[in-house]
């Protein structure tokens, strides 16, 4: 297939452009690190021929070395296969190849290089490439993850899929080095997992799927708009959440995306295959959970939480009261943990007298994000998001790149919430709601915005992505800075609208959750008269609700009967009500002051002639949305109506008069219905204040119950470090128990330890040897366990060693005629105290068997030589007898015989 529109032939030369036209044809980001040549041979070598593809390659190469990879490539494909240079516009079926020592992205197709200039640091040019890849092509995005060392690429990736693109990784096995791939696929990024050479083909396979799932009318085709239901009900039954307050933009384009890997053209058909493979719904969830974050993400707007929002609320609490920070959507907890490190800084910076704390809650939907967000470890590419030092000083290095610091960890409490029908949390400082509203329906986010001012803390901030503002809601937050998206929350002087809960949290009428400071209204409102008016003045908010009074306003207006109900319109007397009304809501309309000229009151007096002025105040700030009503009495009573004795107005024609008659029972009927509604008004009022009572009580015992588990969760997260530490000295203690172990067998002499009580403590295997000692044995005396030994004076021996702490040897027989050497030695701990003895029997039955066949052959030996002397004496004695012979016969004269 080719995706190359322009229909012209390709040229073959590199063209260099400035211009920045926008692409259509797809750009496939191909990272590669250690043992990447191989896989990128095979992955190029399997790309059709004319694809329509242009395929750049993010290759970790040695500084200072000849880049000879883009002659190694070209062998491998027709393609062209160039190097890289800046303002290089991107062609299809090229290959363009990142220089050494280069970091590069792309804007509207144009490759841009910049210099890496800090030796030192972590190089990370995948990330940095998928990243711009992910902003300029957003859902065409394609990134391949191809064999190297490390994790670079993964947070590029995410990058990619928040955008709606597709992520295609070499299988693990199949590549060289699978630190890359792995750490891809363990973050949940990959669409595709197979080998390097038959990646190309599933590439093209989707890519020839998306123009088909594309070309389907969703709006006007009803069976699709049904089946688009069904997926949300079987993600609401499958994960229990749901999903039909997103944006049907982004949820199409993730289910889309979805679709194109799986090369499903109908949506009916990926319905079915929904409802057959549990696993693809878990996939497609986690799908639209995909959300981008990173540590100090926008660090112009940290720099302005840090130097004014946190340093205003140290300003206006004691020590002893904790901030309270809720971040909501908190993914993998970057934007939690980067807040904890803010404060800490802070609070190096002011050196404040006492010590403040900050207890920050952080919430997301995402099970596996918040357990990833709970163990504080970090990819090795973190090093890009903030400064050596901070580095140094709030991580640890460890195996799977850096950990944050248990001090910084112990600030931030992870829970899992639906922001969308769970409570929100409540007292809070600092709230940080970032790039999460921009995937909910504008009729969501007005919801939110109430709730999120409920949860907040007067003088509290809300901190928003760089996408997201407040809308509407103007009068509830005010920006800290004029492009800032750090907002101040507002404090209005009464509640306009009860804040909608969510569903599963919804009380009937929100009760606010703090004392309200509001401002001296009376001095505001005396200040504002004295300038402009001097005639009796009522001050009352949009719902005509009494704030304040001053002059004599008794001519017009006078208490209702029934409950007290300080309402203007209530209180308007006879010839006031309905012109009063009418005027004020005139003037709310229309923004500006509204003059009723020449109404007609009546009071105890007679009839009054009034001009009644309504006026919606925009300031001073404090009085905004509040509207004056001012009473001027017109001196000259040029009456236009008149009343007879009996009260009935005179008319001047039969028809007058009847219409007089009309209208005076039109204003009969309105007044019973007007004192109905008001008997329900308060009747409602009563209700709902009862409904507050209760709403406050259950908001008091929320709280309690939100502080128990926070206490708990700490609790908990103590327990368990203190069980990891437990058991790694357990898994010590165990190894060194089976290295003694293995060391006492080894040496084949049993050996038996009491303690002071002459109780067994332990002994070893050959024991069974000399004893009938068997495992149940331990602790029993030593003197209740028969012995195959003839050693009676044992326990005289052991008290012996015990007494004088002198080693006694000896050699003792068994019943069956072994020999042992028994050794007695006191035992002493490692703080040199006694706590019994260790007796050692040694088998010498073999020594003892050759010294007895020594002693008799030396008895032998010594009867032998006995012998043998005895021999020899008459051997001697013989030779003696026979020299005197001879010398007999010589001296005879006799020759000697």
């Amino acid at each position: 297939m080719h995706f190359d529109t322009n229909g012209g032939t390709k040229s073959s030369r590199i063209v260099t452009n400035t211009d920045t036209a926008k692409v259509d044809f797809p750009i496939v980001g191909i990272g590669a690190s250690a043992g990447g040549l191989e896989a990128l041979i095979a992955f190029l070598s399997n790309v059709p021929k004319n694809s329509g593809l242009a395929f750049v390659i993010i290759q970790h190469m040695e500084q200072m070395r000849k880049d000879i990879l883009v002659e190694l490539l070209q062998s491998a494909t027709s393609m062209k296969v160039v190097q890289a240079v800046e303002n290089l516009s991107v062609q299809p079926d090229y290959v363009y190849v990142i220089p050494p020592n280069k970091e590069m992205s792309i804007q509207h197709g144009v490759l841009r290089l910049f210099d890496f200039i800090m030796p030192y640091t972590l190089h990370l040019p995948i990330d940095f490439f998928f990243r711009s890849l992910a902003n300029d092509q957003q859902e065409r995005s394609i990134g391949v993850i191809l064999s190297g060392m490390g994790a670079d690429g993964t947070s590029g990736l995410r990058a990619i899929k928040e955008k709606g693109g597709v992520v295609f990784i070499q299988e693990p096995s199949s590549a060289k080095y699978e630190g890359m791939p792995r750490s891809a696929i363990e973050a949940g990024l990959a669409d595709v997992v197979s080998p390097a050479e038959t990646l190309p083909s599933k590439i093209v396979s989707h890519l020839e799927q998306m123009p088909l799932i594309y070309s389907v009318d969703k709006d006007l085709a009803e069976t699709e708009l049904s089946s688009y239901d069904r997926i949300m009900i079987l993600l609401r039954s499958q994960t229990g959440h749901d999903f039909s307050s997103y944006k049907k933009n982004t949820v199409d384009r993730r289910i889309d995306r979805r679709m194109g890997v799986h090369q499903i053209d109908k949506i009916t058909t990926y319905v079915r295959f929904l409802q057959e493979n549990p696993q693809e719904l878990e996939l497609l969830f986690k799908e639209f959970l995909i959300g981008v974050t990173s540590f100090f993400r926008e660090p112009t707007e940290w720099e302005l939480l840090k130097e004014k929002a946190i340093p205003a609320l140290l300003a206006e609490r004691a020590p002893t009261n904790t901030i309270r920070v809720w971040v909501s959507g908190c993914a993998t907890g970057e934007e939690a943990y980067s807040l904890a490190i803010v404060f800490k800084e802070v609070l190096e910076q002011l050196k404040p007298s006492q010590d403040f704390s900050m207890q920050i809650f952080a919430t997301d939907l995402d099970r596996e994000a918040i357990d990833k967000a709970r163990e504080g470890v970090f990819s090795a590419n973190i090093a890009e998001d903030m400064s050596a030092e901070r580095l140094n000083r709030y991580f640890v290095k460890v195996d799977r790149g850096y950990q944050v610091i248990k001090t910084i960890r112990d600030m931030v409490i992870f829970a899992q919430q639906n922001m969308i029908k769970d409570p929100p949390f409540t007292r809070i400082d600092i709230l940080t709601c970032r790039n999460l509203l921009i995937y909910l329906t504008p009729e969501l986010q007005k919801k939110l915005m109430p709730l999120f001012h409920y949860s907040l803390n007067p003088g509290g901030f809300l901190f928003l992505g760089s996408a997201e503002a407040v809308g509407n809601f103007t009068d509830l937050f005010k920006p800290l800075d004029r492009k800032s998206r750090l907002y101040k929350r507002r404090q209005p002087l009464l509640q306009a609208e009860p804040v909608k809960f969510p569903t599963s949290f919804a009380p009937a009428q929100a009760a606010t959750n703090q004392s309200v400071k509001v401002q001296n209204i009376q001095s505001l409102a005396d200040k504002l008269i004295l300038q402009f008016y001097s005639p009796p003045t009522v001050l009352v908010n949009a719902k005509g609700d009494i704030l304040y009074i001053t002059g004599r306003t008794g001519k017009y207006l006078e208490p209702a009967a029934g409950k007290v109900n300080w309402n203007i319109f209530a209180m308007a007397r006879e010839g006031l009500n309905y012109k009063l009304s009418n005027t004020f809501y005139k003037a709310l309309r229309q923004k500006e002051a509204v003059t009723y000229k020449n109404a007609i009151v009546k009071n105890e007096g007679g009839s009054q002639m009034v001009d009644i002025t309504v006026n919606p105040l925009k300031e001073p700030e404090a009085l905004r949305g509040m509207v004056m009503i001012v009473f001027t009495d017109v001196d000259t009573p040029n009456v236009i109506e008149t009343t007879n004795p009996a009260g009935r107005i005179t008319a001047n024609s039969p028809r007058e008069a009847e219409l007089e008659r009309e209208l005076m029972q039109a204003r009969q009927v309105w007044q019973v219905a007007s004192t109905e509604m008001q008997i329900s008004q308060e009747e409602l009022k009563s209700s709902n204040e009862e409904l507050q009572s209760s709403n406050e009580e259950l908001q008091s015992t929320n709280e309690e119950l939100s502080t128990t588990k926070e206490e708990i969760q700490s609790l908990n997260e103590e327990l368990k470090t203190v069980n990891f530490e437990l058991q790694a000295n357990l898994d010590e203690l165990s190894l060194a128990n089976n290295d003694m172990k293995n060391l006492l067998d080894s040496t084949k002499i049993a050996t038996l330890f009491l303690d002071n009580s002459l109780c067994v403590k332990r002994f070893t295997n050959q024991m069974s040897v000399v004893s009938k000692l068997i495992s149940s044995d331990a602790g029993r005396p030593i003197t209740d366990i028969a012995s195959d030994l003839f050693y009676p004076e044992l326990t005289e021996d052991v008290g012996e060693v015990l007494r004088t702490l002198n080693t006694v040897e000896k050699q003792v027989m068994s019943y069956n005629g072994c020999w042992f050497n028994a050794r007695i030695l006191p035992y002493r701990t490692l703080e040199d105290k006694i706590d019994g003895v260790v007796i050692t029997f040694v088998n010498i039955t073999e020594s003892k068997v050759l010294e007895a066949e020594l002693r008799q052959t030396k008895l032998a030996l010594e009867q032998r030589i006995i012998d043998q002397g005895e021999e020899l004496v008459q051997v001697n004695d013989s030779l003696q007898n026979e020299m005197k012979l001879s010398h007999r016969e010589v001296a005879a004269g006799k020759e000697p015989k």
